[in-house]
């Protein structure tokens, strides 16, 4: 297995760092949503995963356990952490700052609907009910060749 290119902390600290810049504070939910979007269309723009960690299909759509877990305590509420700007490559703040302009302006309401309706969370929650727990993993596989055939 690869080593990770970011590590999902650095991944997550800079989108919680730069919505904060743009005026927005994120919650746990929009924070997963947008870390999920990060993965998939690095997948597909570089062929290789942004970090190894998997995504599971949870009830709420693609859950990053390590991330949810940091923020957890929150619940619903918004993240008002302190965070730096993690040191990545221009590349990755390249990629990174996309997702939070084509992502970032939804809600995380919408976000957590557009996932539900996609190919890659609704495979791996086959045969599970909608409001069923599950830790089923969402196949990087997936992600890359659902997201690759919107390109």
């Amino acid at each position: 297995m690869e080593p990770d290119i970011i590590s999902p902390k650095d991944v997550a600290d800079f989108l919680l760092f730069e919505c904060r810049e743009r005026g927005e504070v994120l919650t746990n939910l929009k924070l997963q949503k947008l870390l999920y979007y990060a993965q998939a269309w690095y997948l597909v723009l570089q062929n290789k995963p942004l970090f190894t960690e998997d995504f599971q299909a949870w009830v709420h759509g693609p859950a990053l356990p390590s991330q949810y877990q940091r923020f957890k305590n929150l619940e619903w509420r918004p993240i008002l952490e302190e965070v730096t700007m993690p040191k990545i490559t221009n590349d990755i703040r390249s990629h990174l700052t996309e997702i939070v302009n084509v992502f970032g302006i939804e809600t995380a309401s919408a976000l957590e609907l557009m996932t539900h309706n996609e190919k890659p969370w609704l495979e791996a929650r086959k045969g599970i009910a909608a409001d069923q727990p599950s830790k089923e993993v969402i196949s990087k596989e997936s992600m890359r060749s659902f997201y690759k055939s919107m390109k």
